[in-house]
């Protein structure tokens, strides 16, 4: 909201469970509109087709474009200050719903399911990934495909977060399975787990899901954006 309201010293602080502190000026990236896009998210975008939703939507910026290309969009966001600068914004159709709420939705409801800004994350865990995407199966329709974007955890040479890598295997835990929560001033969030995967750790996930790898999209970094598709029976 901060940074809608004009804000521009606003920074996104995460905290993790061995207690590192992460900082980052994030939030305004929140707001940048498509000229300013990566290259990565530019090639993405252009693949969304159909009806459209939005899952983890943030403050719009991708729901929005799509929106202003014609495009039935829903954007959902379990954070209600997100929410509400969509709706300010213009975002027609958004509502306020987490990842595991997705059930609601009738079958064969969506073409199209984005995962941007790395909420291939929002899974959070294998188990429930592999759960979640079924549901994410049931309602696409035929042709369907989700465009998630992730991070490659293994790319990094950092010790502090070689160490948590080891940290979550000697728990039963992916070495990339985040829990974290998110402050700003005096805001405290929920703890909660947030997945970064390795491309083979997404195909082990996908598996048996009725979902495959259909694309990878990549640049210099360890992001990189999957074109998911519908197995064709």
């Amino acid at each position: 909201m901060a940074v809608y309201q004009g804000v521009d010293n606003t920074f996104e602080i995460v905290e993790r469970d061995d207690r590192f502190i992460g900082v980052s000026a994030w939030p305004q990236r929140y707001f940048t509109g498509y000229q300013k896009w990566s290259e990565r998210e530019k090639q993405a975008i252009r693949q969304v087709r159909g009806r459209v939703l939005d899952i983890g939507c943030g403050a719009g910026r991708h729901g929005l474009h799509l929106q202003k290309k014609g495009l039935a969009v829903t954007g959902i966001d379990i954070s209600p200050g997100a929410i509400k600068v969509c709706k300010m914004r213009g975002y027609q159709r958004v509502k306020r719903m987490s990842i595991v709420e997705v059930r609601k939705f009738k079958a064969e409801s969506f073409d199209t399911i984005i995962m941007m800004g790395n909420n291939f994350g929002l899974f959070g865990g294998y188990g429930k990934a592999k759960r979640l995407l079924k549901e994410l199966h049931r309602i696409t329709a035929s042709g369907g495909r989700i465009i998630a974007e992730a991070t490659d955890p293994y790319c990094t040479k950092e010790p502090l977060h070689l160490s948590y890598h080891r940290f979550n295997r000697k728990r039963g835990r992916m070495a990339g399975q985040l829990r974290i929560r998110l402050r700003h001033n005096t805001i405290i969030g929920q703890w909660f787990d947030y997945l970064l995967v390795s491309r083979a750790e997404m195909r082990d996930i996908l598996a048996g899901t009725g979902w495959q790898i259909g694309q990878i999209i990549a640049d210099h970094g360890p992001g990189y954006t999957a074109i998911v598709e519908k197995i064709v029976k």
